[in-house]
């Protein structure tokens, strides 16, 4: 690519050398925010692989929720996020209304926009790459990108797992759905839970604060409290107000404690002015 491509904020000119001093024509800067192309490669293909496997399980549960072969695989083509494509495919096996499956599916997929919305800024894609590189949004490319620390890193790490998860996902699904009349019950062998499983262990480690522990902990209780007297799908909905619950707890708690800060700050100098009074 003939473009020149532009540093985040924070790393060095692309044109200069540590100490001061330009590059040659043809060599590349090595400057301390930079990694190596090989290494990001490395881990995109690690994720993109990892995850991608998992389509299998997906083929198998869609054939045995009933979706035909065709269905199964356009799903993956077009949709291309497992937590929805499973959400979906989940609720239809249970029972549940088919606009009510959709509408959980497409909150599920919601994540992606705000995803975009940074990626967006950070690859700085050419207008006519944007829509393409639109549908590979999704968790596993995100959590590739977003720590890589040149542009140029970025858009490899971004490129690589986007490439790699979308054919193999895709393949894999065909190969689930071809061999689910084979296996039999998808729940007998457990695969039904693979995905769920996947995301969970890519979700658990960005759950670093307390607020953030809690906010899951509290959406797990909402599901499994509402699941025995809701439709299916329902509860995936409901359990979202989790958040705002959880952030209007938070704001009260840190109300509540300013208020008390600024009572004691209030009172300090009546008890300062006392004490010089009696040493007087």
């Amino acid at each position: 690519m003939a473009e020149q491509t532009t540093l985040p904020e924070g790393v060095g000119d692309p044109t200069n050398t540590p100490d001061g001093g330009t590059t040659g024509p043809g060599k590349r800067p090595e400057t301390p925010g930079t990694k190596p192309d090989a290494a990001v490669v490395r881990d995109a293909l690690g994720v993109g692989i990892a995850v991608g496997l998992s389509g299998f399980a997906f083929g198998v549960t869609s054939a045995g929720s009933g979706l035909s072969l065709l269905q199964t695989c356009v799903l993956s083509l077009a949709v291309f996020t497992g937590a929805s494509q499973f959400a979906l495919v989940g609720a239809l096996a249970a029972g549940g209304n088919p606009y009510t499956a959709a509408a959980g599916a497409f909150f599920l997929g919601v994540r992606n926009s705000f995803y975009g919305l940074r990626l967006s800024q950070l690859l700085a894609l050419p207008r006519p790459l944007r829509p393409f590189a639109a549908q590979w949004v999704i968790d596993e490319t995100t959590a590739v990108t977003l720590p890589q620390p040149t542009r140029r890193a970025a858009r490899i790490g971004f490129a690589v797992t986007g490439l790699t998860l979308y054919v193999l996902w895709n393949l894999t699904t065909l190969l689930g759905a071809l061999g689910a009349e084979a296996l039999g019950d998808t729940e007998t062998w457990g695969l039904d839970a693979a995905s769920p499983a996947v995301f969970l262990a890519l979700l658990a480690p960005m759950l670093r604060t307390p607020t953030e522990r809690v906010t899951a902990a509290l959406a797990v209780l909402l599901v499994l409290g509402l699941l025995p007297v809701l439709p299916a799908g329902v509860p995936v909905l409901l359990s979202a107000l989790a958040a705002p619950a959880v952030l209007f707890l938070n704001g009260r708690r840190d109300g509540t404690a300013r208020a008390t800060a600024a009572a004691e700050g209030r009172r300090e100098p009546d008890r300062s002015a006392a004490g010089t009074e009696e040493n007087r």
